[in-house]
């Protein structure tokens, strides 16, 4: 296959606010830029999708039949997806998530004829691995799926480690980092700033995420009301998800003043353009999409320095990360006071981290190795892609008689 080859690919993700939907949302609009037909399969479209030539969005809908005491996705979206793989005559489909995304492809790439079969990519983000993978209900179905995709990625060597290690596939595991393209801010950043309530002085410290329990939203929140120079700035909180639970604390600590919550912001350069640091303190990340989203804008950050964190920040350089053995509030609080208190050091981090942005996590460092995955999967011989079939089911019924 040639490298100027045009693909017709399907992806399936989670459609919410969360790296994994951003990043194959993203993906597949730069894929179309390439001049590939990408089709979107899901129950809604993608919180970040915008449409554009040769992308396309393909919802599925599930039934809630009485019969079921829970309602059932899988089977309606695997025969979704056979039916867009039949219809558009898909070369791959790129499935984001395990579970059900990959299981499902499966399921659907057996119900169309062995000539119509498109190959199966599947990248891990976290859950699948770090949540799902330990969980006896998922952990082997999960690794089913990965022994038969064509090709399994992850977003970090931390996260790729980690599935060798809790799912133990028995196959080779390519990592290609997560990118984040910017798109150019629609309002000045003064507007923002003033919109936000900021004065000239005022920092603006940034944090983005779905708000999940292991972002431990709880815990950056104790570290903002122990910065000592409590008139120097503004936490901006871009939430992907309720932030109602964490209003008591909020008051508790004081910090109603401190704090801007902007709920399911799409245009999230208008806000990355206006900030001067971004702060991030989770108990574990597979990368960290958003961190990325601040580099690609020369802002620095202070992070927990917890699993793929450190492959993205180059400490001390590019920001401050936090020791995982020492994540208190405290430590936090320190370290974002050495950030606002130096105006030259956070420029110096925020060029550093842009550069190191457009270097390694770009669309132009990123595509093509998605592009020539893609092409390596549809030339394999089918004889090798059996025989490795056939030694990981020989390899299962051994373990299981063991």
């Amino acid at each position: 296959m040639t490298s100027n080859h045009r693909l017709k690919i399907g992806i399936t993700c989670y459609p919410f606010v969360g790296g994994s939907g951003i990043l194959a949302s993203e993906l597949g609009e730069q894929l179309a830029r390439h001049g590939h037909e990408v089709h979107f399969i899901s129950y809604e479209q993608p919180f970040r999708l915008r449409a554009g030539p040769r992308v396309f969005f393909h919802p599925v809908r599930a039934n809630g039949y009485g019969l079921f005491k829970y309602p059932d996705y899988t089977l309606p979206f695997s025969v979704k997806i056979a039916e867009i793989a039949q219809e558009r005559r898909l070369d791959v489909l790129h499935v984001h998530y395990a579970v059900p995304h990959a299981t499902a492809a499966l399921l659907a790439r057996d119900m169309l004829p062995s000539n119509r079969r498109p190959k199966i990519v599947t990248t891990l983000h976290g859950t699948d691995t770090i949540l799902f993978g330990r969980d006896p209900s998922y952990g082997p179905a999960i690794r089913h799926a990965l022994e038969q995709s064509d090709a399994v990625t992850t977003v970090s060597e931390f996260l790729g480690q980690e599935t060798q290690r809790l799912l133990d596939p028995g196959r080779p595991i390519e990592v290609i980092h997560n990118f984040f393209e910017p798109r150019a801010p629609v309002r000045p950043c003064e507007d923002v700033r003033r919109e936000l309530g900021l004065r000239d002085s005022e920092a603006l410290i940034l944090h983005l995420s779905n708000l999940r329990p292991l972002k431990r939203i709880d815990r950056m929140l104790e570290a903002i009301a122990r910065v000592r120079r409590t008139d120097s700035f503004k936490l901006v909180i871009l939430a992907g998800g309720d932030f109602g639970p964490y209003h008591p604390l909020v008051e508790r600590l004081g910090l109603a003043e401190r704090i801007v919550i902007r709920e399911r912001v799409s245009d999230i350069e208008d806000y990355l353009e206006a900030a001067d640091l971004g702060l991030f303190t989770s108990d574990i990340e597979s990368f960290c999409l958003s961190i990325l989203e601040c580099m690609a804008f020369a802002t620095p950050v202070v992070a927990t320095a917890v699993g793929g964190i450190p492959e993205v920040v180059e400490p001390g350089r590019t920001g401050l990360l936090v020791s995982a053995d020492d994540r208190a509030p405290d430590t936090l609080a320190r370290a974002i006071e050495k950030l606002l208190a130096d105006h030259a050091r956070r420029a110096a981090m925020g060029a550093a981290a842009q550069a190191r942005a457009r270097k390694n996590f770009s669309a132009a460092a990123i595509i093509p190795r998605y592009q020539e995955l893609y092409r390596r999967v549809c030339s394999a011989s089918p004889r090798n892609q059996r025989a490795f079939g056939i030694t990981k089911i020989k390899k299962t019924v051994d373990s299981l008689l063991c």
